[in-house]
């Protein structure tokens, strides 16, 4: 599964700061690719070239509301791939459809729910999907559509429950299981590529903006962000920490470094 997303590097322009869009592999972690988006243009601009730039064959590429376009959607077919991608009000009547006919418990032929529980809190997510798309096909014509669905997500944290509800459109016939893990996989472009870019590397505080100097050094964190991944011996362990202790000693530093190595 690849993820698409954009990450604006505050502090780092004097006019627009820049914004970048990474194709991020939730399997291993790692960045494949990146594109920046024009100072006069936005995400959509930048996602074509960036699809240009991988091999799509039987993977699954998905993205935020933001790059739901027809022609996006029909380049990663041509490609080779499938997509699920979230919707909202950005694509006027299609979104207002696609929850009413949802709506209905009768249109849900299949459901999954599952729960987690960390970080201090408890969340619950209701996956539904319809394979019945063919009255949705008639009016908007979307490029090789073959299921819809919806995940609502019920979170508990410090005795305050929120709920908020997604609703997708995908090239692939998903079971609701199937959406249920692939909505969630998505927001770790989130958390474990934007997050950790801002809070392990300080991003948006660097303040760099001397010609491309932004763009080599968000390429660089990428990088060693990727290499810090190896470098964990418990899944649980901080990149902070390591980091930390590769500062502090030599003899840490190379067996890290041995350890990157052999990965």
């Amino acid at each position: 599964m690849i993820s698409l997303d954009g990450k604006t590097i505050r502090n780092s322009g004097d006019g627009k700061a820049l914004h970048v869009v990474s194709a991020w592999c939730a399997a291993n972690e790692l960045v494949l690719a990146q594109e920046k988006v024009d100072a006069k243009s936005n995400e959509i601009t930048a996602i074509p070239k960036l699809l240009k730039l991988l091999d799509l064959d039987n993977r699954i590429v998905t993205m935020d509301a933001m790059g739901c376009q027809r022609d996006i959607y029909q380049q990663i077919k041509d490609q080779g791939g499938d997509y699920v991608v979230s919707l909202k009000g950005n694509q006027g009547t299609l979104h207002e459809d696609v929850k009413l006919y949802l709506s209905d418990p009768k249109t849900h032929q299949m459901t999954n729910e599952n729960h987690d529980k960390g970080h201090g809190r408890i969340e619950k997510r209701v996956a539904v999907v319809s394979h019945e798309v063919d009255w949705l096909q008639h009016n908007h014509h979307w490029p090789n559509l073959k299921s819809i669905g919806h995940v609502t997500s019920t979170v508990v944290k410090k005795g305050k429950e929120t709920t908020d509800t997604r609703y997708y459109l995908s090239s692939l016939p998903l079971t609701a299981e199937q959406l249920n893990d692939v909505a969630r996989s998505h927001w770790g472009i989130e958390n474990k590529l934007h997050w950790r870019l801002d809070v392990v590397f300080n991003e948006d505080k660097a303040c760099i903006r001397h010609d491309h100097a932004a763009e080599n050094m968000n390429i660089l964190r990428k990088w060693a962000l990727g290499i810090l991944q190896k470098a964990k011996t418990k899944p649980e362990q901080s990149l902070k920490s390591i980091m930390r202790r590769n500062a502090m000693s030599l003899k840490h530093l190379l067996n890290c470094v041995n350890k990157i190595l052999r990965a």
